[in-house]
């Protein structure tokens, strides 16, 4: 017995350790925080390249598994001897081919184990990655290897293959053509073909040529207005992020959870925060898989396969998740226990982060008790649905519903919020672990510092913050203020002690006829995380009311329609004038408005036809809402909203 409780004492020592690694600066004006610093956890690199992890990885620990491999219906080991013998090969074939040290090759390709091969090769090889994303058009493509002056592109498969050479076709007559080579047609047997008698000397000639400061990777942001634009950033930019959220989250997971951490990896690697996860990963040795699919069916069969500790999603991916639980509840006539289940949740999550915090008594005996009740019940499937192995969880790309996050905490798995950009190199502020506040995106990734203007928008400064935009010092000049601070574009607030909410987009204001000015993002994020809500805009610039555009979730509607006994043809305009339907929807508002003031509210809502897709050029690849897009394509609806 005294042991066992000698134990726990070390144990929570530890913890107490591990809270306070990371102290912030807090600095106030007129009594209200203004200003917050977190100082690094790990020293800036004098020397050396993100490009060295591979091969240090196989120096240090080359029977150590650092990938596993998706092989059929298995995901199968990969040592880091054997990956970083794929890199260097790879990286061969790639200057047999003429790459150039600061050679560009572009890769364009789903979330797959030879994205991260080509990843390190291009940089063992002294060159620079150009991510593309896998559903660009050929327009799109065109336009990033013009103003990128890439000589290679890397695709997956032969669709990818076809759009990329319409877009290089229609290149300038003047530039040269890349090269291309396909992933399922063998491009890494043909580049370890192509590089066989290049010796592995050059390789790491090249290699250790990079230095901090050298551009690592052009990334286009996927943008929800305008032509993309080029982020430069470099090998310091991406050890500023992954070696500190390394050192931040690492040991924290395996003091808590007992075990070793794990991810599966289905962000897009053309985006910044799937690619900084994966280098992250790799650099302390986090063993990874990799999905191809960000849809939550496609998804979830994998997580029940790999098993992952942990995963960085959208919340799109947790709203699913709790929204299958419930129509997998109401399916089996048990819809009203699952309702049940979530107000409890809930409310032993707000008592349960209160005692954590030092701020109450937290879950009385009967909430416990409730708690375990439903966990039986429901919140143990909740896990299944993630693999069953899960602790920890980050989201980013958009605010998670509070609500939503309390009801994964009372199923065991504990949610950081985080924040950044491309032009941050991903997350530059999350949750510190072990002082989770659900409703804000945390404190400053250490190394780096955020500040609210007077205006209110956000501002960035940091080892992560890009050094401007390719070619476009006008765009640049705009985004880095004399002193470094990158402005975002974002409106927030600092609370108390330096944790950040994200309040809107200073280009999102809604401006209504009588002068109010509106944040449409807190609506639709909470309107969003209730179905069958699928995606929505809230609008009503230079009108006398705010109103929202709803499209219904599809799988949402196939299962409101399937309880209900209704036709799964019905007629969307039969659907549209559904008394009971819109009832449903109206509480989604009424969640909604709840989070603003009356002047700030919903008014008046439309269902429109469809949904928001990828596919149909209304969301970015990383879902967002292509706002521009969206009042577009419905134009006729928001006059019918307002009476034209």
């Amino acid at each position: 017995m005294y042991a066992r409780v000698l134990k726990d004492m070390k144990r929570a020592k530890r913890r107490a350790d591990l809270s306070v690694r990371v102290r912030p600066e807090l600095i106030s004006e007129n009594g209200v925080v203004r200003e917050v610093r977190v100082p690094p956890l790990v020293t800036p690199p004098a020397s050396g390249s993100i490009g060295d992890i591979p091969f240090t990885n196989a120096a240090e620990a080359p029977g150590s598994v650092v990938i596993r491999r998706k092989v059929g219906d298995r995901y199968v080991p990969v040592t880091a001897s054997a990956f970083a013998r794929e890199v260097t090969d790879a990286a061969k074939g790639l200057i047999a081919a003429g790459l150039v040290p600061g050679g560009r090759v572009a890769v364009m390709a789903r979330t797959c184990y030879e994205w991260a091969v080509l990843d390190f090769a291009i940089w063992a090889a002294g060159g620079e990655t150009v991510p593309i994303y896998a559903t660009s058009s050929a327009e799109q493509i065109e336009w990033i290897l013009r103003d990128s002056g890439t000589a290679f592109i890397v695709v997956e498969t032969a669709d990818h293959a076809a759009t990329a050479d319409a877009g290089i076709s229609a290149l300038p007559a003047d530039l040269p053509r890349p090269r291309l080579w396909q992933i399922d047609d063998g491009a890494l047997a043909q580049l370890t073909a192509l590089g066989r008698d290049v010796a592995d000397a050059e390789v790491t000639e090249r290699r250790t040529a990079l230095r901090p400061d050298t551009i690592a990777t052009l990334v286009y942001t996927s943008g929800t207005t305008g032509r993309p634009k080029g982020c430069v950033l470099t090998h310091a930019n991406l050890h500023a992020e992954s070696a500190n959220l390394v050192e931040l989250l690492k040991p924290v997971f395996e003091e808590v959870t007992r075990q070793t951490p794990s991810t599966l990896l289905f962000l897009p690697l053309a985006h910044i925060l799937g690619r900084t996860l994966q280098i992250a990963c790799l650099s302390g040795r986090i063993e990874i898989g990799h999905c191809p699919s960000i849809k939550p069916d496609d998804l979830r069969p994998e997580l029940a396969i790999f098993k992952p500790t942990f995963v960085v999603g959208v919340p799109y991916l947790f709203e699913k998740i709790h929204d299958t639980g419930r129509a997998m509840a109401e399916k089996i006539g048990r819809g009203s226990s699952f309702e049940r289940a979530d107000r409890i949740a809930v409310k032993y999550g707000e008592a349960a982060l209160r005692k954590y915090l030092g701020t109450g008594p937290g879950p009385s005996r009967g909430l416990a008790a409730a708690r375990l009740l439903y966990d039986l019940l429901v919140y143990r499937r909740i896990r299944k649905a993630l693999g069953g192995r899960m602790s920890y969880a980050i989201s980013g790309g958009s605010p998670l519903d509070t609500r939503l996050n309390l009801f994964f905490f009372a199923c065991g798995i504990v949610i950081y919020e985080g924040y950044g950009l491309t032009e941050t190199t991903a997350a530059v502020t999350l949750i510190p672990p072990l002082t989770p506040r659900p409703g804000t995106v945390g404190q400053p990734v250490p190394g780096n510092s955020v500040r609210i203007g007077d205006d209110g928008e956000v501002l960035i400064k940091g080892g992560t913050v890009f050094g401007g935009y390719w070619n476009n010092p006008a765009a640049s000049h705009e985004a880095l203020d004399p002193d470094s601070w990158f402005s975002t574009g974002d409106l927030g607030a600092l609370d108390a002690d330096g944790y950040l909410k994200i309040t809107g987009r200073k280009k999102d204001i809604i401006i209504t006829n009588g002068g109010k000015n509106v944040s449409p993002a807190v609506l639709e994020d909470r309107l969003r995380s209730r179905p069958p809500v699928g995606q929505c805009v809230v609008v009503g610039d230079k009108q006398a009311y705010i109103g929202a555009l709803i499209a219904l979730e599809p799988d949402a509607l196939h299962h409101w329609l399937t309880v209900r006994k209704r036709p799964l043809d019905t007629p969307f305009e039969e659907l549209k004038q559904d008394k009971q339907l819109l009832a449903d929807v109206q509480r989604a508002v009424d969640y909604a408005n709840e989070a603003v003031s009356r002047a700030e509210s919903i008014r008046k809502f439309i269902l429109v036809e469809g949904d928001f897709t990828e596919e149909n050029g209304l969301l970015t690849p990383s879902l967002k809402v292509k706002r521009k897009a969206v009042t577009e394509a419905y134009a006729k609806d928001i006059e019918e909203l307002y009476g034209g």
